[in-house]
């Protein structure tokens, strides 16, 4: 038997493309020491959805997967029932029979020694280890069992884990935690100290460093719940909504821009600071996520007058799905660029609420998970049937683009009071509304707008959660009450590891955008399912999740790195250190303006233009309208935090861009972290950076004390901890030295604090000795930047 089947397969072309490599592997891939064949793994029993799905996947299901139209030999393997199944060109055999790999055509082929038949084939540069493939023959001698993909299947909440160490945790989350790390034999860090847990837990949950102020009280705080005291002031600030809002801004792609090539000016910032009071307000994510996808759709069924302003803070909010890109140029066919717009909030509904790569079945049926073109489509239906154009209005049009909702002083002041309006002028915002005439929705042959083929209603993939339509109604509105359905399998586990990522810089699924086939494996299945279980069952409450991660030991540890950490795990997937991270770009500007004292605390508002190098946006505009030239702001602008500076798609703020900013150009659920000398050279020459040296320099030279005491105030204003005698040591030494030259050169230095627009303390100051104190002020300038450049100024 075996021989015949051998012979069979040597023999026949058509299974030469069986286990064919993937042509155009995407980027993610899974989780190494989850997929990876450890000797453990095959000591043991073999696990379909951590040991060979990821083999499968990467090696075949680019041919062999979901996707009909490029299934080759009639042979899927991402299902049991048609890997079991007979062969198209001779149903004796098969590609895979339980408990007998020699009789298993996909074994055979694996193992084959002839270069013309070995799978995967040799031009694909692709092939299996030894562990892979002793991994792919142990689980066929097992069963060869199939298991539902982790994400597809509801989240039960599992009981805590036995743990050694009894004594450690303080959250449910630890057991979990301490439990993956006793079983790789490490040991979770001491805590960290107060002085470090305070900036970490400042900059998390306010993205702002801690004054002197709140770092003496503290140090001197001794209660037992002087932690839990500091996490609850800090969730009751109004800083809080801003730091939580900045990676929404990115999901939901705000920018002051349109996009495309005359990139023309847009006013969506009352939606952003709706996002600032929803999050400070605690809206649970439910009410979150539904208003912003149904708002609107919410007042129609209630009939509300949206002259009411309680009306138009819902329909505000659908003001997510308005951020997309719009084109201004004249000669586009309005259809092409109507579909896109339909296309990218398709795409970001996918991203945002599910994790998944929905954009991949815009033209085929997706590759590697379960999501056809039609379903593609089906949700598409959904998001169609806004009264929009592909091109409307002029590049300075006074009011958004139709359908927008105008908002009026007499509605901030009644009702809207959360949107920060200066002046009288009515202010009209792009928002959602469907028309009263059903659009009919097609499949796009390919995707092309103007090739519609077979027709479709709205609803989403059965896999997941079927679309009752006697339960949800086929509109926006009942896609949201699907989407908190609590049989909904991803929506609470996508989001609570967003949340976690953005405090461990890293998620339980390290691919926060793609929890599919081809995401990577979460590296605590247990804990994710417990959170989004709990987080789920206790209302979908946002600030209560923040408060139980900060308040875990897993978060208080230590960010010290060990030998033992860095050769068991160096990217510290176990958790048994705190992460050590540089803050996102928003969050460098906020830094340096606080530590100075020039942040100005106005929440929301327009967006506005500081300092920013010449001509950047005049060689890269069209010439046309209100943004074809950069006009730098004044005053009190100049040092508002990084979230409200201008984003213009085409040129986004050059310093942020550096330090790995989104262009607000598409859905971005996680950004890079890069590490390049221009964002050296940033920090040593943009001129923000030097202004708030400047600033807080002249605030220290003017106290009066010693040098040694002004050194050690920058450095525990900077650095947020009392330094230590070596490294005061350093910058006295420095400070001196500079000072010395100034002294010797007042020009020099008189030159140096004339950097920025702010008017300098020492002008102002009640003081005789002002020639005698620029020395000194310019010299501490000098010392602070230095203090500003050390990784550890702007590290957590």
């Amino acid at each position: 038997m075996n021989n015949k089947l051998l012979t069979y397969l040597l023999t026949n072309k058509l299974l030469v493309i069986l286990f064919l490599a993937l042509c155009c592997i995407t980027s993610a891939c899974f989780l190494r020491n989850g997929s990876s064949a450890s000797a453990d793994a095959i000591a043991g029993e073999i696990d379909y959805n951590y040991h060979i799905r990821p083999i499968l996947s990467d090696r075949c299901f680019q041919c062999h997967g979901p996707d009909a139209n490029k299934r080759e030999a009639d042979l899927r393997l991402d299902t049991e029932e048609a890997a079991y199944a007979g062969l198209k060109d001779n149903p004796k055999f098969h590609a895979i029979v339980p408990g007998k790999p020699h009789e298993s055509a996909v074994w055979l082929r694996i193992v084959t020694k002839d270069t013309a038949d070995i799978m995967p084939p040799l031009n694909s540069n692709l092939k299996l280890t030894e562990q892979e493939i002793t991994l792919i023959e142990k689980w066929i001698k097992q069963g060869a069992k199939y298991k539902p993909h982790w994400a597809f299947t509801v989240p039960q909440k599992p009981q805590f884990p036995k743990v050694n160490d009894t004594n450690w945790p303080q959250s449910p989350i630890d057991y979990f935690t301490l439990a993956k790390m006793e079983e790789n034999g490490l040991k979770p860090n001491e805590e960290a100290d107060k002085e470090r847990l305070l900036k970490r837990l400042c900059l998390d949950i306010t993205g702002l460093p801690p004054s002197l102020e709140l770092q003496d009280r503290f140090l001197k705080d001794t209660s037992p719940n002087a932690y839990e005291k500091l996490v609850n002031e800090l969730l009751t600030s109004p800083h809080y909504g801003e730091k939580m809002a900045i990676s929404w801004l990115d999901v939901a792609r705000y920018a002051d821009s349109h996009g495309y090539q005359d990139d023309g000016l847009r006013t969506m910032w009352p939606w952003r600071d709706w996002v600032i009071h929803a999050f400070n307000k605690n809206y649970s994510y439910s009410k979150f996520l539904t208003w912003q996808l149904a708002g609107d759709v919410i007042v129609k069924n209630q009939k509300g007058n949206l002259q009411n302003p309680r009306m138009k803070e819902a329909v505000l909010a659908t003001g997510f799905n308005r951020n997309h890109k719009i084109t201004q140029e004249g000669g586009v066919i309005d259809e092409e660029y109507r579909v896109e717009y339909v296309t990218d909030r398709t795409n970001t509904f996918g991203k945002t609420f599910l994790a998944l790569t929905y954009e991949c079945a815009k033209c085929h049926d997706h590759k590697y998970d379960p999501i056809k073109q039609k379903d593609y489509y089906s949700a598409f239906a959904f998001f169609n049937q806004v009264p929009e154009k592909g091109l409307f209005g002029t590049i300075d049009a006074s009011f958004a683009d139709p359908p927008n909702l105008k908002l009026t002083s007499k509605d901030v002041k009644r009702i809207l009071n959360f949107i920060n309006k200066r002046d009288t002028a009515d202010v009209s915002v792009m928002v959602m509304q469907d028309a009263d005439t059903l659009r009919k929705t097609h499949v796009l042959n390919r995707g092309n707008y103007d090739q519609p083929s077979e027709l479709v209603e709205a609803q989403m993939p059965k896999f997941l959660l079927s679309f009752d339509p006697k339960k949800y109604p086929k509109n926006r509105l009942g896609l949201a009450q699907w989407l908190t359905d609590e049989k909904n399998p991803l929506t609470a586990r996508v989001f609570v590891n967003r949340i976690w990522q953005e405090f461990f810089g890293r998620g339980i699924v390290k691919t926060v955008g793609d929890f599919g086939m081809q995401g990577e494996l979460p590296s605590h299945p247990q804990l994710l399912d417990w959170l989004a279980v709990d987080f789920r069952t206790n209302q979908w409450n946002i600030k209560r999740l923040v408060k139980q991660i900060v308040m875990s030991a897993t978060y208080k540890q230590s960010a010290v790195i060990t030998k033992e950490h860095l050769a068991k795990d160096p990217e510290n997937i176990l958790l048994a250190r705190a992460p050590r991270m540089r803050l996102s770009a928003e969050l460098v500007r906020d830094f340096v303006l606080t530590t100075s004292g020039l942040l100005s605390p106005m929440i929301g508002g327009p967006s506005v233009k500081p300092y920013q190098p010449k001509g950047l946006w005049e060689v890269a505009t069209s010439g046309r309208g209100s943004l074809k030239s950069y006009i730098q702001d004044h005053g009190d602008s100049l040092y508002r935090r990084g979230m409200y500076v201008f984003i213009k798609r085409t040129v986004p703020p050059p310093s942020m861009l550096i330090f790995d900013a989104s262009n607000r150009d598409q859905c971005e659920v996680k950004r890079s972290r890069t590490n390049t000398p221009l964002q050296a050279l940033v920090m040593l020459n943009d001129p923000v950076i030097l202004e708030s040296a400047r600033v807080l320099a002249e605030k220290i030279a003017l106290e009066n004390n010693t040098d040694d005491d002004k050194i050690k105030k920058a450095f525990r204003t900077v650095l947020c901890r009392n330094g230590k005698e070596k490294e005061l040591a350093v910058f006295e030494k420095y400070f001196t030295s500079e000072k010395e030259v100034f002294s010797q050169n007042p020009q020099k230095a008189l030159k140096l604090l004339k950097v920025g627009e702010k008017p300098s303390l020492l002008a102002s100051a009640k003081t005789k000795d002002k020639t005698n104190l620029r020395p000194t002020a310019a010299a501490l300038m000098q010392s602070v930047l230095m203090m500003y450049n050390l990784e550890e100024a702007i590290m957590k």
